[in-house]
């Protein structure tokens, strides 16, 4: 059971990789695996067997989710962006009492306010970018080098909460290429992005895994800061419609149920 649970929130926190708005490092917050997941890739080589038996159900997870859900993220983001992005604010919110719990699990000072209050508002600006500045470079078949750098940014939204990938590959204008690359399976693209990915995942979990053991708390809220800045940013602009209507009851059914795993998971 614990394999399959595990694998099951690798395929959430890869769904958040690929999702427009949203990121696969907030979703590994949320759902309690993001010390356990940066502590263990950091730290990969000392006690290799063990940790990539700890690992691998959330790894397996995460490409499968990254993999088999890129055709249904693209078709439920372009046919039902609204009750798809409702849906995971419901996630979203129904978590966090447990990131809360965990974040002062070695205790609270006033000051831990302040990142969290930085990193919130930069998560908000960068939405205001994001509503401003998709695409503005035009897309063409990126060379070798170009995919494994989108790889890398693939990596860094997984690894770092807050950060959504999908609007820096916008930006860059390979959003749509990386997505139709990975729906086809082509290799050509998929070999080197997942270079990319796995070199970026390797990096910032040693730097993260790092600041944690040095200001467990006061790094926490910071991330704190980028997931509840996440939770506003990926809030959609609507009209009344079914859509709308269905939105709403996915958010409230998302939030019963990650809360009620929360309360269990104490």
């Amino acid at each position: 059971m614990n394999f399959l649970w595990d694998f099951v929130k690798g395929v959430i926190i890869g769904i958040g990789a690929v999702a427009p708005g949203v990121s696969g490092g907030t979703f590994a917050v949320m759902l309690g695996v993001y010390n356990k997941l940066t502590n263990a890739i950091a730290n990969i080589f000392h006690n290799f067997k063990r940790k990539v038996i700890m690992i691998f159900p959330l790894g397996l997870g995460i490409v499968f989710g990254v993999l088999a859900f890129s055709r249904i993220m693209k078709y439920l983001f372009e046919y039902h962006e609204t009750v798809v992005k409702f849906l995971f604010i419901g996630l979203m919110i129904g978590t966090i009492p447990s990131v809360i719990r965990d974040a002062n699990k070695k205790g609270f000072k006033t000051f831990y306010l302040i990142p969290c209050l930085i990193t919130f508002c930069i998560t908000i600006v960068f939405t205001i970018l994001e509503n401003n500045v998709i695409n503005v470079i035009p897309e063409s078949r990126p060379d070798l080098l170009a995919l494994i750098v989108y790889g890398a940014i693939i990596g860094f939204g997984t690894i770092v909460p807050g950060v959504s990938s999908s609007f820096i590959l916008m930006y860059l204008g390979a959003y749509e290429t990386l997505l139709d690359g990975l729906v086809s399976m082509d290799y050509m693209i998929i070999i080197p992005v997942g270079l990319g990915f796995g070199l970026s995942i390797l990096l910032f979990a040693k730097f993260i895994n790092s600041l944690f053991k040095k200001a467990y708390g006061f790094t926490y809220y910071t991330v704190l800061g980028f997931v509840l800045g996440s939770i506003i940013a990926i809030i959609p602009s609507v009209e009344f419609s079914l859509d709308l209507i269905l939105g709403i009851i996915c958010c409230v059914l998302g939030c019963i149920l990650t809360y009620s795993l929360g309360q269990q998971m104490k």
